[in-house]
């Protein structure tokens, strides 16, 4: 029997991207089970995990020390697989090493001089792996164009979908709750989501309302609120903060549209989230986004807030018109997102190690 480590810590803010990605991973394992692996997950939510997955993995209790190299963990797994690429927490000893990449959104955000203490990291890390995982063509791509990538090999690996598995929502009542027309949008508010774009877009749809949730608690936040002020839609753009798991399916089901014009996405979780319900999607034409959307989502072609709103009408319109093809057509989509066809990939990738 093989053991396998999953250096998951982000688990511990499950409604972010990365927490999202390594819980519903966990659950992609979880499901299919493989006789000759163990796990042993790194995290501070093991209470919560073994609610979910009993004692089918091991657990770790993860602790920000053991970013310190003589703090680093030294029992010896026979693979360490560093989910996120952006953990500071490394073997001790020389261990067979897979690293995921999800995007290298820091080289542009934070610096583009190779010597800055986060790319050097980084380096680190990609150096030390012994195979390379991308969650999509896009990461892969900007990796390479970035950073000198080691011959090892290297695998895309596409996330499943979070929303595989509807919740019932029969007697259940948002704490958000918009009468009428109302398009949705869920992420970090980081600067890169372009949430603001959304408010501006706005003034421009005088027929519809908009929720935007997220940990709106970043500073970005701030400029999105100034936005909402200074246009006067207090009454029709709804903040929402972070909401719960049947809040999301909610608004992903019963918004007339769900709004996503970020600039730079290594994946993106919630387009194929609200695929999975027939809802009409409009993206950012860049990035990993079409590769995502496919032929089933409606693009922006600029960022000038009316261009952006005509894009909507125009694209509802459409969907209107051919509903049954529109909604055939995103439900497909979605479904090529699997996490347990990304477990049995990642699975693999593990066994070519052993």
């Amino acid at each position: 029997m093989k053991e396998v480590f999953l250096e998951t810590h982000n688990i511990k803010n499950p409604y972010t991207g990365f927490g999202q990605y390594n819980f519903y991973l966990l659950k992609g394992l979880y499901r299919c089970a493989d006789p000759t692996i163990t796990f042993t997950v790194h995290t501070q939510k093991k209470d919560f995990l073994k609610k979910e997955f009993g004692n089918f993995f091991k657990y770790k209790f993860y602790m920000g020390l053991r970013r310190y190299p003589s703090l680093r963990i030294r029992k010896k797994y026979d693979i360490w697989h560093s989910v996120n690429q952006n953990t500071k927490v490394e073997p001790h000893r020389n261990t067979p090493y897979v690293l995921t990449i999800h995007d290298v959104n820091f080289i542009e955000e934070i610096s583009n001089d190779l010597r800055h203490p986060r790319n050097l990291r980084f380096i680190e890390k990609l150096n030390r792996a012994n195979a390379i995982t991308y969650i999509s063509e896009y990461a892969k791509q900007s990796t390479h164009a970035s950073f000198e990538v080691p011959q090892v090999p290297e695998y895309v690996i596409y996330n499943g979908n979070p929303s595989e598995a509807k919740l019932d929502l029969t007697n259940y009542a948002p704490a958000h709750n918009i009468p009428g027309k109302y398009l949705f949008s869920i992420g970090d508010f980081w600067e890169r989501k372009n949430f603001h774009l959304l408010v501006e877009m706005m003034p421009f749809l005088p027929d519809f309302k908009l929720i935007i949730a997220g940990n709106n608690d970043r500073p970005y936040a701030e400029k999105v609120r100034e936005r909402i002020t200074a246009l006067q839609l207090e009454n029709r753009v709804t903040l929402a903060g972070r909401i719960t798991d049947e809040e999301k399916q909610y608004h992903l089901k019963n918004a007339t549209a769900f709004v996503f014009p970020s600039l730079r996405e290594g994946f993106g979780l919630p387009p194929i989230e609200a695929m999975r319900f027939g809802t009409p999607v409009f993206l950012a034409n860049a990035t990993s986004l079409p590769e995502i959307g496919g032929d089933a989502a409606f693009y922006w072609k600029n960022f000038n807030p009316e261009e952006m709103a005509s894009e909507v009408l125009g694209g509802l319109e459409s969907f209107c018109l051919h509903e049954e093809e529109h909604k055939q057509r995103l439900l497909k989509q979605a479904a090529s997102f699997n996490w347990n066809d990304a477990a049995k990939q990642y699975l693999e990738v593990y066994k070519s190690l052993l």
